[in-house]
Parts: C-alpha cells; structure tokens; sequence
C-alpha cells in the first residue's frame, strides 16, 4: 500500500508540474502577444523627426541627406561631392527612457569620396541621446550610447554589427566600468544589401540589451556620461537613463525602414 501511495503521489507532483510549466509558457506566449508596438516612422514623410548634421543648425536637412523614397528613410549622398565631416543624425521628436526599440537596416551603394576609412558600410542607431537642441554647431556625435552597425567587407572575414560605441560616454559590464571606445558584439557577420533585424531593450541605465535577428548579441549596464566627445563636461558622471532617439549619418548610404517602440512603463513623453 505504501509503496502505491508514494506511486500515487510521485505521478500527481509530475502532472502538477508539467501543468505549471505548461501555464508558465503560455503566460509569456500571452505577454509577446500582447506587446504593444507603435510605430514613430509613418513610410511617407520624415514627420516628427528632426536632423542635426555637423556645420548646420538643427532642422536644416543639408543636401537632402535624409529622405524618405518607397516607404524607407535613405541616407543619401547623391547631392554631395565630398563628405567633409557632415557627420548627422536624424532625431525622433520625443525622448525615451524604459522601452524597446525595433528596425530593419541596410547598407547600399558605396562610400561617399572623403568618408574615414573606418566610416565604411558603418552607420549607428543612438539611443539616450542629449537634446539636439544643446548639440554645439560643429560637433559630430550626441553625447549618447551608439549602438554601431557594420556590413561585412570582404567573405570571411568577420565584422559583428550591433556593437557598442560610446561617444561622450562609459558604461559597465560585469559590475567593471569599461572606457574602450567600441565594444564588438557576439554577432554574425552580414554582407552586401540584405536586410538585418535590430532589436533594442532599455530598461533605464539598469540594463540594455542588443538583438539582431532575434539572437541577444550584447548586454551592459549603467551608462554615464564621460569620455571621448563629452561637451556636457559639467555633466560629467551623471547617468544616462533617458534619451532621444537618432539614427546617423557617417559617410555610407543606408537605409532604415519599419522604426516601433513598445508602449512601456517609463516613456518620457507621450508618442502622439
């Protein structure tokens, strides 16, 4: 009897169990779901955006270099002669602070005559950027955490994408600060036009997360502001836990297309 009894039990506690697990899953299933993505890039106009590129005051869009053709936002070259550092940036209007953000990118063309050398199939997605607005007339980089994007340039040769740089800015990773410039990600290399799937998590300065193509590529936490290309020096040490928003412009065509951001708890302004 004993020995039916303790059999009894041990099949009630498996069931039990497979049924919480079974419960488990389908309540994160239940949550993706529900995740609600809204999209800030409406594929007609470059309505609630706003450009910052070297040189310029903000909101003049120099040369055309942000445009929108066939529902995706090009950096375009076509009217340039020579890149002469017009390094840019293309902001959305309001500034983000806990929220995931998500994109399609692609490299085209060739680089424009005078890009850097390192500027090649190279671009960024900037999250927790200063105001453009405090941005000085002649300065390249928001202070920010840039989230950099690589094509690969030769086959077989490997160049991860979604890599971290950190332009007027530190962050850590295992409870160490790190104050190299770029960081390379776990990520596989992609190569001439395709579309790459990015995927942004931001949970204030608590944690940041990349993704590309569904696969978590790099991970790190607690952004200050310091470092290389600070001009908010008075600033100096104090978090990074809110932000704009900006995809930029560094010497090669690319495209962007698809730009959402879930409707979490922690949005600094309402999306409109």
């Amino acid at each position: 009897m004993i020995i039916i009894r303790n059999l009894i039990i041990s099949i009630f506690l498996s069931l039990f169990l497979i049924n919480c697990k079974k419960e488990e899953k389908s309540q994160k299933l239940a949550s993706l779901d529900n995740e609600k993505w809204v999209s800030i890039f409406n594929g007609v106009d470059l309505n609630g955006w706003n450009m910052k590129i070297r040189g310029h005051q903000l909101g003049v869009n120099w040369k055309n270099t942000f445009r929108v053709v066939d529902g995706v936002i090009k950096v375009d070259y076509s009217a340039y002669e020579n890149f002469d550092n017009s390094f840019g940036h293309l902001f959305y209007k309001s500034p983000f602070s806990n929220y995931k953000l998500k994109l399609q990118y692609r490299f085209t063309g060739e680089q424009l005559k005078g890009g850097e050398n390192w500027a090649l199939r190279n671009s960024g997605v900037m999250i927790h950027c200063q105001d453009p607005k405090t941005m000085e007339l002649d300065q390249n980089f928001p202070v920010c955490i840039e989230v950099q994007l690589l094509g690969g340039l030769e086959e077989g040769v490997p160049r991860s994408t979604a890599n971290l740089c950190t332009p007027g800015s530190h962050v850590y990773m295992e409870n160490e600060l790190v104050t190299a410039h770029c960081i390379d990600s776990r990520s596989k290399t992609y190569y001439g036009d395709q579309w790459v799937d990015l995927e942004i998590e931001v949970r204030n300065d608590s944690l940041i997360t990349h993704y590309i193509n569904g696969e978590k590529v790099l991970e790190y936490n607690k952004p200050i502001i310091g470092g290389e290309y600070n001009t908010l020096t008075e600033l100096e040490g104090n978090s990074l836990d809110q932000g704009y928003i900006s995809l930029q412009s560094e010497s090669h065509p690319v495209e962007f297309r698809h730009i959402m951001v879930s409707k979490m708890d922690g949005i600094v302004s309402q999306l409109n």
